[in-house]
């Protein structure tokens, strides 16, 4: 009874949950790294020294990237769950 009515009719939830989820990681991930990174590697250390450096062009390349990525993995879920909930979507036809 779980696997045939239960886990089908919560997956919409699931990835609606996990849209919102993607979008606050990447935010979570790059303020941490801004805060606690001490060398060279990663998106938030790069804002943080082209920030100091007034190399705001770069710093304005890095939020770009930050939200690039962010707005593609939240693209691949989106696809990922019409393909698996396609019968939760009656309305949308495409």
């Amino acid at each position: 009874m779980l696997v045939k009515i239960g886990l089908p009719r919560s997956m919409p939830y699931f990835f609606a949950s996990l849209k919102v989820a993607i979008a606050l990681a990447f935010v979570g991930t790059t303020v941490s790294e801004m805060t606690a990174a001490n060398e060279g590697i990663g998106i938030g250390y790069l804002l943080i020294s082209a920030g100091s450096s007034m190399q705001m062009g770069l710093a304005f390349a890095g939020l770009v990237l930050v939200g690039a990525m962010a707005m593609a993995m939240y693209e691949l879920f989106a696809v990922i769950e019409k393909r698996t909930t396609a019968w939760a979507h009656r309305g949308a036809r495409s």
